[in-house]
């Protein structure tokens, strides 16, 4: 099962590994045109071949649909599309419209509700209807003249093979809002969709190319989970406390300036009045909020305590040392706390000793995965094997993230590589600017996806420092691209911001 979130995430990663939205509708509209046959008798002898109607919107999946066309030459087919040719929305779908258009297809464009009629070139009633109208991206009730082409396609006599998902009906609920098309067939990519258990109809789930690594590994789809509503508010998208400090001071600030690099709307730093002013001269954005002494010890506790509940995500470890006091009150502090707990640095030597009231996201390397009692491998897939068996022994609470020259992030069920990121980034540092932005993806996201796009993000971050820089990157070089690193790297070349 996949969501029609995840799929358009998995879509764009299956991009950046090279496989274009062209060779992926060649591929489905081929798929499509094979259900076609199967679902309705070709006989070769006969003067009139079977009529397949196509019913296409101006999406992807009106793409689909005029690539299935072309794939049935033994067929008399008519392409109906809804709205205006200059509307198509995407430049895969218009290519293929005018492959049609340049191929002498027969092809209507509808322009207003009153010229709909699902029939073949010379008026036939058509053997079988294809609905290609809307995909699973689209939610909602459908619209004019989509709504009354559905009315339509569900009167016909014909068969109604929809193509992905039935116009209408919602891909991840099955659910819908006044007209939908009715299918006696549904060819839907890559893999099944929620809401089509719900409808009374045949399914075939079409492989269609999309790489097993466009799933598995980090990519720029996986930052679609990232858009803001423009209708956002302070507040919206998080508040990260960082308790860290003690021995180092550099370690919770560059936490938590890539927080707020990040996105989180507010970020504060507990840490010992005597490092506090040296803290805040970092910079004018962070809030700190210290506590008596040189170190995190059992008196500060209850400070720390009181001062998570009111954030969304605790960053726990940056700075703090190996005391022994101080990996107590990390103990209790996980023991008692119940929100979501990014662990970094030392703090991770006490993980395998407690058991969390919360979610925890570790950050370790893979020294520190040994040292916390796992085991690591040359190879990622065995590394990524025994870290599925050591959360076993952790809790099911637990999400790891080892660094390394291919990270890889699982929860026991399931497991992410990333493979962004550069040898210079072994430098210092870096790691307490990850804890920081997987922090602050925390308060919005999974930990599993927070941690998966922290990780792209982070490496990528390195990436476009070097690129620009060459080598000898210092960790606040990270902290200046982290806002690229979490756009889509085809907004970032064509100069679309974020904010767009």
């Amino acid at each position: 099962m996949i969501t029609s979130a995840r799929m358009a995430a998995v879509d764009r990663n299956a991009e950046a590994l090279g496989v274009s939205p062209q060779q992926l509708m060649e591929s489905g509209g081929n798929a499509v045109a094979k259900t076609v046959r199967e679902l309705t008798d070709v006989d070769v002898e006969s003067e009139t071949p079977p009529v397949a109607v196509i019913v296409a919107g101006r999406g992807n999946n009106g793409g689909d649909g005029f690539v299935t066309a072309r794939f049935l030459d033994e067929y008399i087919v008519s392409v109906l599309l809804l709205g205006r040719p200059e509307t198509i929305r995407t430049s895969t779908a218009k290519q293929n419209w005018e492959a049609l258009m340049k191929g002498g297809y027969d092809t209507t464009v509808v322009q207003d509700t009153s010229s709909i009629e699902i029939v073949g070139p010379n008026g036939e009633s058509p053997d079988i209807v294809v609905d290609a109208m809307l995909g699973t991206g689209v939610t909602g009730a459908l619209r004019e003249p989509e709504a009354t082409a559905a009315s339509q396609i569900n009167h016909t006599d014909a068969t109604v093979l929809s193509v992905d998902v039935p116009s209408g009906v919602n891909a991840d609920t099955g659910s819908s809002t006044g007209v939908a098309v009715e299918p006696n067939h549904v060819v839907t990519f890559h893999d099944q969709k929620p809401g089509l258990t719900a409808i009374d109809a045949g399914v075939t789930v079409a492989d269609i190319g999309i790489p097993q690594a466009a799933e598995q590994t980090a990519g720029p789809g996986d930052l679609y989970s990232l858009s803001r509503p423009t209708q956002s508010h302070k507040g919206d998208f998080g508040e990260v406390l960082i308790i860290g400090g003690g021995p180092y001071t550099g370690a919770p600030a560059l936490s938590a300036q890539a927080a707020l690099r990040a996105g989180a709307d507010l970020v504060r730093i507990a840490c010992p009045v005597a490092i506090a002013d040296e803290i805040q001269s970092y910079s004018e954005s962070l809030i700190v909020r210290a506590y008596p002494g040189e170190r995190l010890t059992p008196t500060a506790l209850e400070h720390v305590q009181s001062l998570a509940v009111d954030h969304d995500v605790t960053v726990l470890g940056p700075g703090l040392g190996d005391d022994e006091k101080t990996l107590s009150v990390v103990a209790s502090f996980l023991r008692g706390h119940t929100g979501t707990v990014v662990v970094d640095a030392d703090a991770l030597s006490v993980v395998p000793t407690v058991d969390p009231a919360g979610e925890i996201i570790c950050t370790p390397h893979q020294g520190e995965l040994e040292a916390m009692g796992g085991e690591t491998a040359d190879d990622w897939e065995h590394r990524a094997k025994k870290m599925s068996a050591f959360i076993s022994e952790l809790s099911d609470s637990h999400t790891l993230l080892v660094k390394g020259a291919i990270d890889i992030i699982s929860n026991g069920e399931t497991t992410r590589i990333n493979r962004t990121g550069n040898p210079g980034m072994t430098v210092g540092g870096t790691g307490d600017i990850l804890a920081g932005v997987v922090g602050a993806l925390a308060c919005v996201l999974s930990p599993i996806q927070a941690a998966t796009v922290g990780a792209y993000a982070n490496g990528r971050a390195g990436d476009i420092t070097v690129e620009k820089r060459g080598n000898g990157l210092l960790a606040t070089d990270l902290l200046e691209t982290i806002p690229t690193a979490l756009q889509d790297p085809k907004d970032v070349t064509a100069g679309v911001s974020s904010d767009d």
